[in-house]
């Protein structure tokens, strides 16, 4: 096996962890603070923990600095659709539904990267596909009917899906990190005029505490990470590695003193099942690559 794709996957899980392990510390934050100038302080944080290592890039006129601002600001603006449908929706719709919808994403990426790079995902990658989809279903208990609020969450799947295939059209020729600072930047900015009209709420000590740490760790860390992944794994395979979130949100949940049933821990392991068939499964001599860029330049 490579160790060079090893490593790739090992920063997607990572990814996925910290995305994942700080899911009850945002919901509970989200009683105080409002979600809107959550995003705006989290988002600024890491913006600013990693302009230092952007500033150079902006600096230096050529090609590169006009696809950087150009595609990351792009993939900003796609990013921040996703987290504002997702927060509409969830204001009508179960929290364990927009969490299932939300990881359709899993779906609709190898549709979206099939319909670009014209090549069908290899088998093993559709099968773990189908077992992590409905594990995923196990795992949140969704009860999903078709309200306005899973017609918002089903557009923030969309969103997500094309946020994970666009990068990976660029993360082989854009640095990590300037990258994920323009997307994060963007991000922040446009959540701006909307905390302004929701307010902030009430900054307590743990939504503080939320804003700081998931700043650092989900923003500053695991995006850069995500996108260095993505350098070497394709956008459907990226993206059924990523649906280990939920499963690390359950692990975090169960040491915060909830406890998961027989069919929530069935769909954690269904996942894990997915993501292993897919990742594991003997692999054709030939390597699959990720869609150019040139098809998704704007």
């Amino acid at each position: 096996m490579n160790k060079r794709r090893f490593a790739a996957e090992g920063a997607l899980i990572g990814a996925a962890l910290l995305y994942g392990i700080t899911f009850p510390l945002v919901h509970d934050a989200l009683d105080d603070i409002t979600p809107f100038a959550y995003l705006v302080g989290r988002f600024g944080i890491a913006t600013l923990l990693l302009v230092p290592v952007t500033i150079p890039v902006l600096r230096t006129r050529g090609p590169e600095r006009r696809m950087l601002v150009r595609a990351g600001l792009i993939a900003g603006v796609i990013l921040f659709g996703g987290y504002a449908t997702q927060t509409i929706g969830l204001q009508y719709t179960s929290p364990s539904t927009s969490a299932f919808l939300t990881g359709l994403y899993v779906i609709i990426t190898p549709v979206i990267e099939s319909v670009i790079s014209r090549r069908l995902p290899r088998p093993p990658v559709i099968a773990g596909i189908v077992i992590a989809t409905a594990g995923l279903y196990l795992l949140t208990g969704a009860d999903v009917h078709l309200g306005r609020g899973e017609l918002f969450t089903l557009a923030c799947a969309v969103l997500f899906a094309w946020h994970i295939v666009y990068i990976g059209a660029y993360t082989h020729v854009l640095r990590p990190l300037p990258f994920g600072t323009m997307q994060l930047a963007a991000v922040g900015l446009l959540s701006v005029a909307p905390a302004a009209q929701q307010g902030v709420g009430s900054l307590s000590a743990l939504a503080v505490f939320a804003v700081v740490f998931t700043g650092i760790a989900c923003s500053a860390i695991a995006l850069p990470l995500q996108l260095w992944g993505q350098q070497r794994i394709p956008a459907t395979r990226a993206a059924l590695i990523l649906l280990a979130e939920p499963v690390f949100a359950g692990i975090a949940g169960y040491v915060n003193g909830e406890r998961l049933g027989a069919a929530r821990l069935a769909g954690a392991v269904a996942i894990m099942a997915g993501i292993a068939v897919s990742e594991f499964w003997p692999r054709r001599p030939v390597p699959e690559e990720p869609p150019t860029r040139d098809r998704l330049a704007p």
